[in-house]
C-alpha cells in the first residue's frame, strides 16, 4: 500500500478534472502545470462542515466530491488529493504543516497543510494548492526568492522577519504575499511551516480539530474561494470579494438567497437542490447579525 493510496487513485479522472493534457512524467515542468491547473480549477470550501457532515480524508470520499461532483475543499483536502496525484506520477515528495499568519502575532495552531517536491538536482519546490490564493505554480524554497507569477508576488524568508512572531523552529520558513492591508499594499506573512514530514493520520487529527472546534473560522460561516491567473473570488459568510492581483479588491453583500446561484455560477461549486436549501436555512438561522435587514 502507498503512503497516499495512489494505488486507488483515478489519475485520469483528476486530470480530466483539472484540465491537464501534458506529459505524464516526474519532472519540474509537469508539477508548474498541475499546480497551476489544481489551483485554478477545484475551488476551496467549508460546506461539508456548514452542511453538518463530517470531513473525510480517505481518498475514495475526496475522489467523489472533489472530482467526480465539481465540489472544492478546504487545504486538507485538496493536498490529499494532490499527493496522491504527485505519488502516482512517480515524484518524490514531503508532505508539510503550517501555521497560519496573516499578520498575527501569536502562536496559532498548525492547521495547514502543504507540499515539497524534491529533484535529483537537490532543487526543492513548494506546492501550496490548498490556500485558495494561490501561489499558480510552485516556488522554489530558497530564502528570499520572489516570484510574480501572472501578476500575483510572492515571497519566501527562512524566517519570519519583520512581524511579531516569534521564530518557533530553527528551519521554519514564511510564506509572504503581496496585499492591500488597510488601504496600504504591502508584505503579508502567510503562513510558516518546518520541513518536518507529514502523514495522512497527522492531517486527519489537524483536519478534525479545523473542522468541529467552536474556536476554528471554518465552523462558523461559508468560506468559500475561487483563485483564477487575472482574479480570486471569496465569500465570506455573506460577503463576496473580488481581488487583483494588484491588490485592488471590490467587495459586496449579498441576499442569502442568492448564495447558491452564486456559489455555482462563480466558485464552480454546484450543490444539490437539497444541500442549496440546507445552505440558505443554516445561514438564515447563524447569519442573523449580517442579515438582519434581509
Amino acid at each position: 500500500m502507498t503512503t497516499w493510496h495512489s494505488d486507488e487513485f483515478d489519475l485520469d479522472a483528476y486530470l480530466r478534472r483539472i484540465g491537464f493534457d501534458g506529459e505524464r512524467v516526474p519532472t519540474a515542468e509537469t508539477l508548474a502545470a498541475l499546480h497551476r491547473a489544481h489551483t485554478t480549477s477545484i475551488p476551496f470550501e467549508n460546506l461539508e462542515i456548514i452542511l453538518g457532515r463530517p470531513i473525510m480524508l480517505d481518498l475514495d470520499t475526496l475522489q467523489d466530491k472533489m472530482i467526480r461532483h465539481n465540489r472544492g475543499g478546504y487545504c486538507f483536502e485538496h493536498v490529499t488529493v494532490f499527493a496522491a496525484a504527485l505519488e502516482r506520477l512517480g515524484f518524490r515528495f514531503t508532505a508539510l504543516a503550517g501555521r497560519v499568519t496573516l499578520g498575527a502575532g501569536s502562536m496559532r495552531p498548525r492547521t495547514h497543510s502543504l507540499i515539497v517536491v524534491e529533484f535529483d538536482d537537490d532543487r526543492r519546490w513548494l506546492c501550496d494548492v490548498g490556500f485558495g490564493r494561490g501561489p499558480l505554480e510552485p516556488i522554489e524554497l530558497v530564502a528570499g526568492n520572489e516570484v510574480d507569477q501572472d501578476g500575483w508576488q510572492l515571497r519566501l524568508s527562512s524566517a519570519p522577519l519583520g512581524t511579531a512572531t516569534e521564530v518557533f523552529h530553527p528551519d521554519e520558513w514564511t510564506l509572504w504575499q503581496r496585499s492591500s492591508v488597510d488601504g496600504e499594499v504591502g508584505w503579508l506573512d502567510r503562513h510558516v511551516f518546518t520541513l518536518d514530514p507529514q502523514y495522512p493520520v497527522d492531517y486527519a487529527v489537524a483536519s478534525h480539530f479545523v473542522s468541529t472546534s467552536p474556536r476554528s473560522p471554518f465552523t462558523a460561516r461559508p468560506f468559500v474561494q475561487r483563485f483564477a491567473a487575472d482574479v480570486q473570488h471569496v465569500l465570506d459568510g455573506t460577503t463576496w470579494t473580488t481581488t487583483s492581483p494588484d491588490g485592488s479588491c471590490f467587495t459586496r453583500d449579498l441576499e442569502i438567497g442568492d448564495v447558491p446561484a452564486l456559489l455555482a455560477d462563480t466558485f464552480g461549486t454546484e450543490l444539490s437542490d437539497d444541500d442549496s436549501a440546507a445552505l440558505v436555512d443554516w445561514m438564515r438561522a447563524h447569519l442573523q447579525g449580517l442579515a438582519a435587514s434581509r
